[in-house]
This record gives structure tokens, C-alpha cells and sequence, in this order.
């Protein structure tokens, strides 16, 4: 839990109570109307939270799996070896990882895992995989492509960021844990952000639950949207971050466990607000990480620019709605929200960042997309000047 040191008076920071207070209420909603078991809520701004706040059955030392927002911390350790020179995108993931090479990846670019463009979007892999190096050198060897790499965008859930990890791993000398740890957790003094969660700490975290009823085939249909694919995102392997053994891998690409206050604390430290005023991702880093590498490729649901850049979303100027932001917010926000309705940016325009967490995963996607579109839009407003 933070400590007073992280919190700002909302005027000091330029911040309107007024909007604070507006969020809350709508952050509380579906609690308060039995849908969601817990959400937990963080502003931030200038390196201070200005509200943290949980409801529910959860209290503000209460974790979360954050889910796929964990992609945006991962990324942020690779950027940390790009702007040590460590580490060039362009480069051959094969050059780097020999084993990976097989059944025609051995062309594969390190950006296409960080833009989603790699072309095994559904390779399997198990968390506990991670744990037995030889098992993890198999999986990479065995994976097949599914299309072309880079000819088209498709979202992989979890395998090109179990590739990243490794390449970390690799160029580093250190666990892909340790790493995030060491560069990013204790130097923003974000003691409660694990990626490998000690099972000391497993009593704080807040039960995964499924809630609401499934959309049907002819509610997608009158609504006039195709019906999502099957992926490995199943309610089995979301209910599996609730165990022991799975809770102690550090999943880069979404077993992230930590608060909604860390969460919005990472995202100032990204732009170089931080306690204690140390700069560690530099301006030139973060310009180049949040530089949209996927053109005009199109999210095939949507039909609309996925507007990726190096492991994070960018809002943009068209539908950043349909990209887990607010229409409030600007087109120079970025970040990664996760399942579950999940929340978590920072916008450059106005510095103020979010992290949204719940317990509470919806089985309505559409139910579930308002919620996250009506938090950002207010969180977006809470700024004065």
C-alpha cells in the first residue's frame, strides 16, 4: 500500500475535486448494484495520487491481477534495454534466441511481438512452462505461424511477450522478476507492483469471479457486430490467476499483480514523474516507444487503426474509444487496459494518469467496454490547467 509520501492535495495538483468526486461515483456503480464484487480506483498526477480509493469487499492494501496491463510494464523493460543500447528492434529474434528459429520464424523482428504482428497470436504456452527452461525452449521451437508476420495485426494474448521476457532475460543476465523488480518497482519505490507475486502476499489479492450473463450470437447480431473469435482467454485460464503456483509466475503479457494506485504511479513514472525526481525512461525513449509502428492496420472486429507502438495502445485522433480510452481523453494518451475491464493510461496532454482494477470480470464485452469508456472519459476532465 502507499505510503502518505505519494499523495497530493487534488487542488495543489491542478486536479478538480469536483470530477474527483464524479469518477468515485461512477466507479462505485456497479458495485453498489451487486454486479462487481470490488473495483479500486487511482488518479495521479505530478507524481502523486490525488485519489485512490476501493469499494466492494476489497480495501485500498487489496491487489489485483491486472491482467494484459501488465504488456505496457513488460514493454517498459525492454525499453529500458533499447535506451541502454542493449537492444535493437529491427533485430532477428533467432539471432537472439537460436531456439526460436523453427517451422519458418527464424525472420521474425523483434517489434512485431511488441506490435502484435508476429504471426503466432494463439502459440500455447502455460504459465508454469515458464519454470522449467528446457520446457520453455520447447514451446518456442514448436510454435507455427498462423500468417505471414507482419502482413496483418492480430492481438497475442500472451506468447510474443513470454518472447519478450526472455529476450530480457537474455541481454540482461537477470529473471525477467528480478529485472522488473530491480529497474522499475524500486526505483519508482512501487513496492507492491510484482510481476511474480511472493505467496506471502497472496492473502491480499482479490478473488477472480465471473459475473453477468454471456452475450448470444443474436445479441452480437443485433447489435450489428461479428461475433468475437474463441481465443485462449477463456474463463478457465482467467480463474487460473486465482491459484498458488500460477499467482508465483511472473506472466509478462498479463499476470501483473499489484494496485490500482501502482498502476497510475508506473504510468508517471514513464513520464518522468517520479518522488525522486530521477528520470529513467528518458524523453527520447518514451517518444520512441509511443510512436505508432502499425500504420494503417485495422483491429478486424472494429475496423479501426489498432494504433500500436512498442507494447502500448496510443489514443489517437479516430475512435479512441474502441482502444480502451475516453473520448475525452487526447490523442496523445497511451497505455494498455486488461481482461476483465481492466484500466490503466496516462495522458501526455493534460498528466494525469489512471489505473482502474476489479475483480468482477464481466461476461458482457459490451457492458464491460462502457464501463471502461465512462471511467476514462471522467478521469480524463479531472484536470484544471
Amino acid at each position: 500500500m502507499q505510503d502518505d509520501s505519494f499523495n497530493m492535495n487534488p487542488a495543489d495538483a491542478g486536479v478538480s475535486q469536483e470530477k474527483i468526486d464524479e469518477l468515485l461515483l461512477r466507479v462505485k456503480k456497479e458495485v453498489n448494484e451487486g454486479l462487481l464484487p470490488s473495483a479500486q480506483i487511482a488518479i495521479a498526477r505530478n507524481g502523486k495520487l490525488v485519489a485512490f480509493e476501493t469499494f466492494g469487499s476489497a480495501t485500498n492494501d487489496s491487489l489485483y491481477c491486472v491482467f494484459s496491463s501488465t504488456k505496457a510494464i513488460t514493454s517498459a523493460a525492454g525499453w529500458l534495454l533499447i535506451q541502454d543500447g542493449k537492444l535493437d528492434v529491427r533485430q532477428k529474434v533467432s539471432d537472439l534466441i537460436p531456439e526460436f528459429a523453427p517451422n519458418d520464424k527464424q525472420d521474425i523482428r523483434i517489434e512485431q511481438l511488441f506490435t502484435h504482428t508476429a504471426g503466432f497470436p494463439h502459440a500455447p504456452f502455460r504459465p508454469t512452462d515458464w519454470n522449467d527452461k528446457a520446457l520453455r525452449y520447447q514451446r518456442f521451437s514448436d510454435w507455427r505461424l498462423n500468417w505471414s508476420p507482419g502482413s496483418q495485426f492480430e492481438y497475442h494474448a500472451t506468447s510474443s511477450m513470454w518472447v519478450i521476457a526472455e529476450i530480457i532475460e537474455r541481454l540482461s543476465g537477470e529473471s525477467f522478476s528480478d529485472f522488473v523488480r530491480k529497474h522499475i518497482a524500486e526505483p519508482l519505490n512501487l513496492p507492491d507492483l510484482y510481476l511474480g507475486c511472493p505467496e506471502d502476499q497472496h492473502h491480499r489479492i482479490a478473488e477472480i469471479s465471473h459475473v453477468g450473463k454471456p452475450m448470444t450470437s443474436e445479441d452480437y447480431a443485433n447489435l450489428g457486430l461479428a461475433e468475437p473469435p474463441a481465443t485462449e482467454v477463456t474463463e478457465e485460464a482467467l480463474l487460473g490467476f486465482n491459484n498458488t503456483e500460477t499467482r508465483k509466475v511472473p506472466v509478462p503479457g498479463g499476470g501483473g499483480i499489484m494496485s490500482a494506485a501502482e498502476l497510475a504511479l508506473f504510468y508517471q513514472g514513464l513520464i518522468g514523474n517520479t518522488q525522486s525526481g530521477e528520470t529513467i525512461w528518458s524523453k527520447e525513449t518514451l517518444n520512441m516507444a509511443t510512436t505508432v509502428l502499425t500504420g494503417g492496420m485495422k483491429n478486424l472486429l472494429t475496423n479501426t487503426p489498432v494504433n500500436r507502438a512498442l507494447g502500448v495502445v496510443v489514443s489517437g485522433d479516430e475512435k479512441r474509444n474502441l482502444r480502451g480510452f475516453g473520448h475525452a481523453n487526447s490523442a496523445e494518451a497511451f497505455g494498455h487496459g486488461g481482461a476483465g475491464g481492466q484500466i490503466a493510461w496516462v495522458d501526455q496532454a493534460t498528466g494525469i494518469s489512471v489505473g482502474y482494477c476489479t475483480n468482477g470480470h464481466d461476461r458482457n464485452p459490451i457492458r464491460e467496454g462502457r464501463r471502461s469508456i465512462s471511467v476514462s472519459n471522467r478521469a480524463a476532465v479531472c484536470a484544471q490547467r
